[in-house]
């Protein structure tokens, strides 16, 4: 599991035997390809998913590794050439920080946003903004956590319709137990939430994952322990910070409904969210897939190890995804044919499950991380260890044959705000629309294209015409009042 959060707070590792479901098959015809292994120079432990960026190459994040060992930042192109670009702890007290870990958010003009576990000032972990050449700005310093100076472990940032960023830290905050916060673009921070602010625990503590924003607005997440039934929440609140537990996990008997929800959940085309649980589907389960509803109604799409021997995986340990397909893809922790060391998945939101690539086991193996889908329509995901063969980490990428597609930086704006629209291939765009409203554009490079919120528009699919036909965002553009 990444994050080592298993060793750290002692929670069971153990998976007991399988439980029986049906709907799962094994898929073929699909592409694997290896496209970088790591160096120590490089980078060790690539645990955060990788970023596309406006040049059309990839951008991530290295837990350890580097000059001084203690993560880096760094470029792939699609053809697998890897660059680093920056290692963390440069300067005195590493006030850039150490140990990055949460998915990077792309901003304006190419930057990047992140958080590091580890150093800073304060020594608590810190919030930064990054070019696409490497230069790094220390935005806030987590201070050392209640009574005792332990990291915070922030987790991703999402960027919210109101243009400031969201995340969440597994530890500190006022009672020790993780905390919600907000910062603006130029790293002022605030505190919006304190988790174990209720007796027992009630409304969760040490959530794992990122926030998620919903089409009503509210922010989502999960939480890994804590609840009435101790084993995880999902929760949503405002950005004031009124927090409501939505559901508690493990409230079915056996855990049918899953325990240590891992990752975000993901808001998914109908309007629900789609997460996994790292344990449950029975009282030792190996994991399960579930939907929620913004109301907290939950079903249990999915519990792994339906297959003998675990065809299809278990323990999934990475958020889903939402392909343009409509369908979701992941990944699990063990598992797969042959005694595998981990799984790629594609599920449906009815709940079938097609294994899609199997990872062999090698003498460390080491879990895959989080799936991106790039706009050429592939997956690119990593390895933190040694599971390709790399002992440092590695970067793959899927391909199912999915359409090309393209995305904007921001998924919302105002009338007349700026949009940067992300793709390959771009140059001879002919139309951009938002939601079948023409605006006016400038192609600035083959994979850039800008443009404008033109009046009239409405909240939908942002589509692009070329001599190939047309190219639609794989998430619909929230046009802001």
């Amino acid at each position: 599991m990444q994050g080592n959060v298993l060793v750290r707070y002692g929670w069971k590792t153990a998976l007991a035997a399988s439980v029986l479901c049906a709907g799962a098959i094994v898929a073929s015809a699909q592409t694997f390809t290896t496209l970088a292994t790591f160096t120590q120079a490089d980078g060790s432990g690539v645990e955060a998913p990788l970023v596309e960026g406006l040049d059309g190459n990839f951008y991530g994040t290295a837990t350890g590794g580097g000059p001084t060992d203690n993560g880096t930042f760094f470029r792939l192109t699609p053809q697998g050439v890897l660059t680093p670009l920056h290692s963390f702890c440069v300067g005195s007290n590493c006030t850039d920080g150490t140990w990055p870990q949460g998915p990077l958010v792309e901003g304006a003009y190419g930057s990047f946003y992140g958080t590091a576990t580890r150093g800073g000032p304060f020594s608590g972990g810190t919030i930064f903004r990054i070019t696409a050449d490497g230069a790094l700005t220390t935005l806030y310093s987590f201070p050392c956590a209640l009574f005792y100076c332990d990291p915070y472990d922030a987790t991703g940032l999402i960027r919210g319709t109101n243009g400031n960023f969201y995340g969440m830290t597994q530890l500190g905050g006022a009672n020790g137990y993780g905390m919600v916060f907000q910062t603006t673009p130029a790293g002022k921070e605030t505190t919006l939430y304190n988790f174990c602010s209720q007796t027992s625990c009630a409304d969760g503590q040490e959530p794992l994952g990122s926030l998620v924003q919903g089409a009503d607005g509210y922010l989502y997440g999960t939480t890994g322990l804590g609840g009435t039934k101790s084993d995880g929440t999902f929760f949503k609140i405002t950005a004031g910070g009124k927090l409501t537990t939505l559901y508690n996990f493990c409230s079915l008997a056996n855990c049918a409904d899953g325990r240590l929800p891992l990752g975000a959940p993901v808001l998914g085309p109908d309007g629900n969210f789609y997460g996994v649980t790292y344990y449950g589907g029975g009282l030792f389960g190996p994991g399960t897939i579930y939907k929620i509803t913004p109301g907290g109604i939950l079903t249990n799409l999915y519990t792994f190890c339906a297959l003998s021997n675990c065809g299809d995986g278990r323990g999934p340990n990475t958020r889903l995804v939402l392909a343009t397909g409509g369908n979701f893809y992941g990944t699990t922790e063990a598992g797969g044919a042959h005694s595998g060391c981990g799984t790629i998945f594609r599920v449906t939101p009815l709940g079938k499950l097609t294994t899609l690539h199997t990872f062999p086991c090698y003498s460390e193996p080491e879990p895959p991380g989080w799936l991106i889908q790039g706009t050429d329509g592939d997956f690119y995901g990593t390895i933190s260890g040694s599971g390709t063969g790399g002992y440092y980490g590695a970067v793959f990428r899927l391909s199912e044959g999915l359409k090309p597609f393209v995305k904007t930086v921001y998924t919302s704006g105002r009338v007349g705000s700026k949009v940067q629209i992300v793709g390959r291939d771009l140059r001879w765009a002919t139309a951009v629309r938002f939601n079948g409203m023409p605006a006016k554009f400038k192609i600035l490079t083959r994979y850039e294209i800008t443009t404008a919120v033109p009046i009239g528009a409405t909240t939908g699919t942002v589509t692009l015409t070329t001599p190939r036909g047309k190219l639609a965002s794989n998430i619909a553009f929230t046009v802001l009042p």
